[in-house]
């Protein structure tokens, strides 16, 4: 018989029952019932229900060990009878008598239990990271995660595209978030920087002849955490292709993705969740912003933002109108329902706008077809009337608005809109919807710099090439770049990339930098592309927000294996630590106060 196991904690059944095993793993639970112990042995495949009598030699060993010891329990495997059987458990209907028991690991008292579904406070979970693993949610997180990646990688495979592995160590760029340093022993002075993304690599291996690229890519970044965003590091399905146009990127990721989160819909049991069928819609960035206020919109929620501008200017309502003759826009939220609700829900909805500081939405209701509240009153009953059938409302909606710049305008009724569909309950469910975002702009105008700059990737093909850049209005100029949204939240951005050096000169000479600076910045791939660079583009899903969204997890930390907190510090490896004094003279450092 094998020293620790002759089978695993999940494989028992009744068709075992009379045979002799032996199983290994955690001390999970143990209840006493009149003498007679009951204990559930967990390992990573699952539980086995252990029962030990006072009589027999292993009780003391059992009784004594404390939850989460590891033990070896060797004994008879008998079916459970009747009421025994729990048909929730995978080995419920047998158990094991246990005739011996070895100690391998005794367990000192738990920070946090195991068992059960508790909530405990971020930093003792973080802290003993080891032992929240063994909990059940996330043990089960980080094998889907697991099985996302394999899923990721064959189905790339299956679609043509060949796993490399790009540098770690890099040079730092002046673009994007901030990069990690890492100081050089032998070159005093000088610094690697760990890559914010595999982006100029995988562009030089298509110049350099790779037809499509692809790898499970760790990135880094010195940026703040978020729900959706882990501090320090993250993994992203980086790719890239030659000799592709947008439809050729879309047409390869596509059924990707929708085949990954499709195998893993009925995660944990549940009932499988819809995924959006065939090609995904495209929406330009700017009926992005117009409908959904955002460029990730959420397209389980209903709700569609429209213009109503024109409907205030030199109306009745004053406020709204002074603001559109100042140049500001007017957004309508429709709140499809909320005639029906108090009034106390649209003061609510103004009191939360308040406080997330803007000035306040204005709304009106309309109860049994009577539109109500100031608007409504200060309008007119013939604008009012005409603003009513213009947006489609019904007899029992409400309808709520956001006067501002157009930016801001946008932004609060897109946070509006959100608000609306969760307090009215009308996000579908159990479902994923995904989209790309389409034609973002090239550049944007920067009001603290007071000079155009690139609104998203510097490297994108700029639609109409060489010639709009020299005869079009930078900020009316779009971009061949996307991004893949998936119920609102962004999943990667990508491009088709600018590879010649004349249009990629001119493109960051309209955002203020000079041939030299392009030349000392970006030397690698700006000196690849002199020498022949294939059209190519790519994009680059991230790996956990993908396993966030599969696992219906409200933040990315609970679906990586060893995450950092939000100030990113690893509280369980005490990290970032400081230096010897040996080290940093090996570096050539010195630390200032």
């Amino acid at each position: 018989m094998h020293a620790y196991r002759t089978h695993n904690c999940a494989e028992l059944r009744g068709s075992h029952a009379g045979s002799t095993v032996r199983l290994s793993g955690w001390v999970h639970r143990k209840r006493d019932h009149g003498g007679v112990l009951f204990i559930d042995l967990r390992d990573h495949h699952g539980l086995t229900q252990i029962v030990v009598g006072p009589a027999s030699p292993a009780f003391e060993t059992l009784d004594r060990a404390r939850l989460e010891s590891v033990v070896t329990v060797t004994g008879d495997v008998v079916a459970r009878e009747g009421g025994a059987v729990n048909p929730n458990l995978a080995t419920g209907d047998i158990e094991v008598r246990a005739a011996s028991v070895t100690l391998q690991s005794a367990a000192i008292e738990l920070p946090l239990p195991v068992a059960g579904d508790a909530e405990y406070p971020e930093d003792i979970r973080l802290k003993y990271r080891f032992l929240d693993l063994r909990r059940e949610r996330v043990h089960a997180n980080i094998m889907l995660r697991s099985g996302v990646i394999a899923s990721l990688r064959r189905r790339m495979i299956d679609q043509g595209f060949t796993e490399f592995q790009t540098p770690i160590l890099t040079a730092s760029s002046p673009e994007g978030a901030r990069d990690y340093l890492v100081p050089s022993r032998v070159h005093p002075g000088k610094f690697y920087a760990l890559p914010q993304a595999p982006q100029m690599f995988k562009q030089l291996l298509m110049v350099a002849g790779f037809d499509r690229y692809f790898q499970i890519a760790p990135c880094f970044r010195d940026e703040d955490a978020r729900a959706d965003r882990s501090p320090g590091e993250f993994y992203q399905l980086d790719f890239e292709m030659s000799f592709v146009t947008q439809d050729d990127v879309f047409a390869a990721i596509e059924p990707v993705l929708a085949g990954v989160f499709e195998e893993f819909s009925d995660f944990g049991g549940r009932t499988p969740w819809a995924v959006t069928k065939g090609a995904f819609p495209r929406i330009p960035y700017a009926e992005s912003m117009l409908k959904y206020g955002s460029d990730k919109p959420d397209l389980r929620n209903p709700i569609v933002i429209q213009d109503v501008t024109e409907h205030f200017r030199g109306s009745g309502f004053g406020i709204f109108a002074r603001m559109v003759e100042g140049g500001a826009v007017v957004r309508a939220i429709p709140a499809p329902g909320a005639g029906l609700k108090a009034r106390s829900f649209f003061d609510g909805m103004n009191d939360w706008a308040r406080g997330e500081g803007w000035a306040g939405l204005g709304y009106m209701n309309i109860k049994a077809g009577e539109p109500g509240g100031p608007i409504a009153k200060n309008l007119g009953a013939e604008a009012t009337a005409k603003l009513v059938a213009d947006l489609g409302l019904g007899p029992d909606d409400g309808v709520f608005f956001a006067a501002d710049a157009a930016p801001k305008a946008a932004k609060l009724a897109g946070q509006a809109r959100t608000r609306v569909g969760q307090e009215l309950g009308l996000i579908e469910q159990n479902v994923f919807k995904f989209c790309w975002i389409v034609d973002f702009p090239m550049y944007e105008y920067d009001e603290d710099a007071k000079k155009v700059d690139f609104s998203h990737n510097p490297f994108s093909m700029p639609q109409g090439e060489l010639e709009a850049l020299e005869t079009m209005n930078p900020l009316d100029i779009l971009a061949y770049q996307y991004d893949i949204v998936c119920n609102g939240v962004e999943l990667s951005s990508g491009a088709i990339r600018n590879h010649r050096p004349d249009i990629m000169y001119k493109a960051f000479e309209i955002a203020g930098y000079t041939q030299e600076q392009v030349d000392e910045n970006f030397s690698g791939m700006i000196n690849a592309f002199k020498f022949g660079a294939p059209p190519h583009g790519g994009s680059a899903p991230g790996v956990d927000r993908i396993v966030m969204l599969i696992a219906d997890e409200p933040n990315i930390r609970e679906v990586v294996v060893f995450p950092m907190n939000q100030k990113a510090e690893d509280l369980m490896m005490n990290a970032p630590g400081t230096a010897t004094l040996k080290q940093l003279r090996e570096l050539h450092i010195r630390i200032v106060d």
